[in-house]
């Protein structure tokens, strides 16, 4: 994320640990729940299930293990996985701020000399 863009994804809560699925935007996931068949492609950002290590929606984002997605969904199939975050997740929004604040403190009046 650069600029001001905005990053959309999906947060679930599951029992043992926090799965993330990255989406093009929050209607995208509001189109696919009012009507499943549009195809996952147009709703989801690329394939893949994350973990945060039980940080909810924020920290580092690890690719989920087969075996944290069978414990938690009862399948690794990702289009199963995806559904499932999908249907009980919460949708995120955040605007990226990549480009505010100081781009050296040693420049600055911030540092005591």
């Amino acid at each position: 994320m650069r600029g001001n863009d905005t990053q959309v994804k999906v947060h679930y809560h599951g029992s043992t640990e926090d799965f993330i699925i990255l989406v093009d935007s929050a209607k995208a996931v509001q189109d696919w729940k009012a009507d499943s068949s549009i195809p996952l492609a147009q709703v989801v950002s690329g394939w893949k299930v994350f973990v945060t290590h039980k940080h909810g929606n924020q920290g580092v984002m690890d690719t989920a293990s087969k075996g944290q997605l069978e414990d938690e969904f009862g399948t690794t199939k990702d289009e199963e996985v995806v559904k499932q975050i999908l249907e009980k997740g919460t949708i995120i929004e955040k605007t990226a701020k990549g480009r505010d604040g100081n781009k050296n403190d040693a420049n600055s009046g911030m540092v005591a000399h």
